[in-house]
């Protein structure tokens, strides 16, 4: 078996990847939404927004690494422990460097008010986080990821409801 035929064989990481890329495409139907504006690269492949790619691949990982090796295994509870950390730092630290970033950008334009645009062009980026419901809509997103996975047909050993 050649290493990218092992690569889509390996359950949890196609999981972890589905996870991520439905959530980053999602990301960009709310952005529009939300944003009224159509720029689908920085929406793609942009930080923060709605649902966290973060929860829903690190979800993914851990509910596909239950079904592979059951929920009692080592490979379950380190997936899991991650899972908390990801998602725990997303809606905390990462939420609030952007939240501080949205301050220090208010304080820069008043500072430099009458300066030239090149002298204050300098903008931190303030979308790097996720609130609560990102990270609860995109742990949805990876748990239901799984399930959804196992019924195709490369797949289907690791489905509950086939096996």
């Amino acid at each position: 078996m050649n290493f990218w035929t092992s690569l889509l064989h390996n359950f949890p990481l196609v999981c972890a990847g589905t996870g991520w890329i439905l959530a980053q495409i999602i990301k960009v139907f709310t952005g529009v939404f939300k944003l009224r504006k159509f720029s689908i690269p920085a929406l793609l492949f942009g930080n923060g927004g709605m649902p966290s790619s973060h929860s829903a691949s690190v979800t993914a990982l851990a509910i596909s690494c239950g079904l592979c090796y059951g929920f009692h295994s080592g490979y379950f509870a380190i997936a899991l422990m991650f899972a908390i950390i990801v998602m725990g730092d997303a809606a905390g630290v990462r939420r609030e460097t952007g939240e501080q970033a949205k301050i220090l950008n208010r304080i820069t334009a008043d500072l430099f008010k009458h300066s030239s645009p090149e002298e204050i062009n300098r903008n931190l980026k303030e979308l790097v986080g996720h609130t609560p419901l990102q990270v609860v809509i995109g742990s949805a997103l990876g748990l239901v990821i799984p399930f959804l996975m196992g019924l195709i047909p490369m797949y289907q050993a690791y489905s509950p409801f086939l096996a």
